[in-house]
């Protein structure tokens, strides 16, 4: 038998530089937010477009100061200054975040509220300082209650599950456009999102014109790794109107004729209620959805 899913969900949202992972990010958070789900979108790209992308002004965008860089806070729930060396001090490695959203986050919209990471520091010899602890704390301990979301908006590359930083999430979203070095990419991310134990995988080919749709779709299909890897193929359709509306671009969701809205909507909803992953192995339902 299936077991319920749990209540809240987390997703990943992870790809190659420039495929329109914090368009995507920005716009799932917009609809789900309208929908009556608490959303919570978090910017770990440390370019920190997320939140023009969700409407917040520069001004009070350039405002904003990544969790990384709360040195206080780091402070008191670490116990250690960041760039002050206090290995002798104790270190804690399960610091209390219950309070990071309501006391750094920035409420966007009703239900929709976005958190900024910062860059994470890779160092050699994996750096196991103040600002890493705090941010992977956030991320695996923030309470999910029934009717919350959280969405992760990563970086370029694959860094994040290098430090195991989507652990306890249960969907990853890998995005990739048509051409097959995106797509080589893509299955790599996939595969090392599986290593990470999220159950849930899933292909968007984004900014896809009929012809290219077509050649992505053979190269999915006649692929066996794809079918091994994702559960569900979804396309979104090349939307033009955003760039007339960059950097504010989830204002997409407003235009209810946009093939790409009906895309990123029907999207929301597969994350809104994954299919159930009944068996230990992880038979997939290939569910290859192809939103035009």
């Amino acid at each position: 038998m299936c077991q319920p899913q749990s209540p809240g969900f987390r997703v990943v949202i992870t790809g190659k530089g420039g495929v329109g992972k914090t368009t995507l990010t920005s716009c799932l958070a917009t609809i789900l937010a309208r929908n009556g789900i608490n959303v919570l979108a978090v910017d770990e790209d440390p370019q920190m477009n997320l939140p023009n992308a969700l409407g917040v002004g520069f001004e009070a965008a350039s405002r904003i100061v990544p969790l990384n860089r709360h040195a206080d806070y780091i402070e008191e729930k670490t116990g250690i200054r960041p760039g002050r060396s206090g290995w002798g001090a104790l270190f804690k490695l399960n610091p209390d975040v219950d309070d990071v959203v309501s006391r750094l986050g920035l409420k966007v919209a009703e239900n929709l509220n976005l958190l900024v990471m910062g860059t994470v520091k890779q160092a050699a010899g994996g750096c196991l300082c103040a600002e890493n602890v705090l941010l992977d704390a956030t991320i695996r301990h923030l309470a999910l209650r029934g009717n919350e979301a959280i969405l992760l908006d990563t970086q370029a590359g694959m860094e994040h599950f290098g430090r195991a930083l989507a652990k306890g999430f249960g969907q990853c979203v890998v995005v990739a456009d048509s051409s097959y070095n995106a797509l080589s990419v893509a299955s790599h991310s996939a595969a090392l999102a599986r290593q990470s134990g999220i159950p849930m995988v899933y292909l968007v080919v984004n900014r896809v014109t009929p012809g290219e749709g077509r050649l992505a779709r053979f190269q999915l299909e006649s692929d066996q790794l794809f079918k091994d890897i994702f559960d569900a193929v979804i396309e979104l359709p090349a939307e033009p109107q955003l760039q007339a509306l960059d950097p504010h671009v989830a204002r997409i969701m407003d235009y209810h004729r946009s093939a790409y809205t009906t895309a990123v909507t029907r999207l929301a909803s597969l994350l809104n209620s994954p299919p159930c992953t009944c068996t230990a192995d992880h038979h997939h339902s290939h569910s290859h959805q192809h939103a035009h």
